[in-house]
């Protein structure tokens, strides 16, 4: 029997920095979470215990402090460029590194019409997020967003399902639909406008969740990446996580009171998970 060492990676997980970018007038605060993945030639470090080709994840720390302080100032996937392109070229024991980032959002606090200079307001727990995948003949661009928690009231429902004998859901066509989603699109090319191109997909997102008249949260889903897939050439594919963050009608009528669609039970667990890529033929 022989063996082998298969697929491999190693690297440094959730590097978190924080910046001030100091302008004149103002300060811009970026807050990111770096992970580094690389795989090559590391075979005899497994077999061997021979280092002298491996690059020390302490190493690949530092070097995302260092670039920070003179890369960080445009987009993420500018940034995560500038890493995973440092990697490539000084080590050629490489085939391939994977920089993953998150970027925790902040926005200027804002008084009667007028920015603040250097205080800040978190959006939530929404996230910009960023994959490199750089290879020695490709380079795979992929960005997204998480923890995009979105609601509408009405213009949603879901009926003419499979009914059996356990089946007690009510059919509806007027609900709360409410998720908590998860988006990532491929671009077609790793040199574009990422800060303008994010925004405007971001906002495509949201605007056909928004107006979409939805039948289903798969419909939805659907609509939403193929509205993307429409309005944006450079997109290849969009990936879409939308679990079904579900709102209960609650029951009045014990109190003899009418519900119409007006109090509801928000419930955490547990949710419908609904998952879906839309791209092109």
């Amino acid at each position: 029997m022989k063996i082998k060492l298969g697929k491999n990676a190693y690297g440094k997980n959730a590097v978190n920095i924080s910046k001030i970018i100091r302008h004149k007038d103002h300060h811009e605060f970026r807050q990111l979470s770096v992970s580094i993945a690389l795989q090559g030639d590391f075979e005899t470090a497994h077999t061997e215990g021979d280092n002298t080709k491996v690059l020390p994840t302490d190493t690949q720390k530092n070097t995302v402090y260092v670039l920070a302080k003179e890369y960080l100032s445009g987009s993420i996937e500018e940034f995560r460029l500038v890493l995973s392109s440092h990697f490539m070229n000084n080590n050629s024991q490489l085939s391939a590194a994977r920089i993953e980032i998150i970027e925790h959002l902040y926005h200027h606090l804002s008084f009667d019409g007028n920015k603040h200079p250097h205080a800040y307001i978190s959006s939530g727990n929404e996230k910009h997020t960023t994959v490199i995948e750089h290879e020695r003949e490709n380079i795979t661009v992929t960005s997204g967003i998480k923890d995009l928690l979105i609601l509408k009231t009405t213009d949603s429902a879901f009926k003419d399902y499979i009914k059996d004998r356990y089946t007690t859901l009510k059919e509806t066509d007027d609900r709360i639909m409410a998720t908590q989603c998860k988006a990532e699109w491929i671009y077609t090319s790793h040199q574009l406008n990422f800060t303008e191109l994010y925004t405007h997909i971001r906002n495509s997102l949201l605007k056909t969740f928004a107006f979409h008249k939805s039948l289903s949260v798969q419909h939805t889903l659907y609509a939403m990446g193929e509205e993307v897939l429409k309005s944006f050439d450079a997109v290849k594919e969009v990936s879409l996580i939308m679990p079904n963050k579900h709102h209960i009608l609650f029951n009045l009528e014990q109190f003899g009171l009418e519900n119409r669609n007006e109090i509801f039970i928000a419930t955490d667990e547990p949710f419908g998970y609904i998952t879906g890529t839309v791209t092109r033929e």
